[in-house]
């Protein structure tokens, strides 16, 4: 049985394969696609929906219990690639 997580932007429960996990690298928010980075991870729909309420609701920061504004783009990137296949 796959595990279940909680999206950060949404709520919404989900199986681990549909959801990314997201991870601070440096100042940079980046997608852990083998969920094998160190340190906590923050999950999220790959959509720009639940992206955009995520970053507009400070959910990475309060769910990696990290301060400030880290670099999102590296995020949106690739989820722009992923919306694009």
């Amino acid at each position: 049985m796959d595990a279940v997580r909680t999206c950060v932007a949404c709520r919404t429960r989900a199986s681990r394969a549909d959801l990314l996990r997201i991870v601070l690298h440096g100042d940079r928010l980046v997608v852990d696609d083998r969920a094998i980075l160190p340190g906590r991870g923050a999950w999220v729909h790959p959509t720009a929906r639940c992206l955009d309420l995520a970053v507009s609701r400070r959910a990475f920061l309060r769910a990696l219990k990290v301060s400030g504004k880290p670099d999102t783009s590296p995020l949106e990137n690739r989820l722009k690639l992923l919306m694009d296949i």
